[in-house]
């Protein structure tokens, strides 16, 4: 039986994978938060000890890596499977900013260091078939820099603290690499969009205060993967509606 042209043992392989990955990802977010070294001889001493199936982790990465070979399939050579690889490989990374800024309000800079060195690295390959594509992943970099360093100054100077972290320009900056400059543009709206909705419910609802820090982190992840898997074009579509209020027609 085939899916998009991919035999359906594929799919179980990589949900296996994506379960392993989601069980391992909690003690890696751990040892982050405790500044220890990410793979050293510790944790596969601990890990075993502490083995614990986490299963919230362990299912939304399965679904999420079974969906991404679905979008991509499974191409004939390793350029051409590019695309797949990169959004594997930056899933756990983008589930361990997501809980790590939630929980203590901070986006470790190892992180999101390892996020960026992996990105120059893909847009160096990209760029030996594509050099467009890769001049467009580090102008992607930029255009998430300047977009959220701006908007973080702006908010500095208005309420005279930090309305978001340098850890959101640095994780916009690194998200570049891996999205390009259209595509950051649109996580960047979407993330604030998502940001503002959350917030004004939470504070209506008096579960936060108006001058409450809200981790921003989440709403970026989830903005990536809209972005991964909804057609720039549809996105964009939805977003001149929502900003004319429904006045724009195709």
């Amino acid at each position: 039986m085939f899916f998009n042209d991919v035999h359906i043992m594929v799919y179980v392989a990589f949900g296996i994978l994506g379960l392993i990955v989601g069980n391992i990802l909690p003690h890696i977010n751990k040892r982050l938060i405790e500044h220890k070294k990410v793979f050293d001889k510790s944790f596969f001493t601990e890990y075993p000890k502490n083995f614990e199936p986490h299963y919230i982790h362990m299912m939304l990465i399965a679904v999420i890596y079974v969906l991404l070979l679905y979008k991509f399939g499974l191409q004939p050579n390793f350029i051409q499977n590019l695309d797949l690889i990169k959004y594997m490989i930056l899933t756990p990374m983008l589930f361990s900013v997501a809980v790590i800024d939630f929980k203590e309000n901070i986006i470790p800079n190892r992180l999101l260091l390892t996020m960026a060195e992996i990105g120059l690295l893909l847009t160096f390959i990209y760029g030996i078939s594509d050099i467009n594509l890769a001049m467009d992943m580090l102008l992607g970099m930029l255009v998430g820099t300047v977009i959220f360093g701006i908007l973080t100054l702006l908010g500095r100077l208005v309420s005279g603290k930090d309305a978001m972290g340098m850890g959101d320009v640095k994780l916009m900056a690194a998200l570049g690499l891996f999205f390009g400059s259209s595509n950051i543009l649109a996580i960047s709206i979407i993330s604030f969009l998502l940001g503002a909705i959350i917030s004004i419910i939470l504070i209506v609802s008096k579960k936060r205060k108006i001058d409450d820090y809200i981790p921003f982190g989440p709403f970026i992840v989830i903005a990536a993967y809209i972005s991964i898997f909804v057609p720039f074009s549809a996105i964009l579509f939805v977003l001149l509606k929502v900003f004319t209020l429904g006045l724009y027609k195709v």
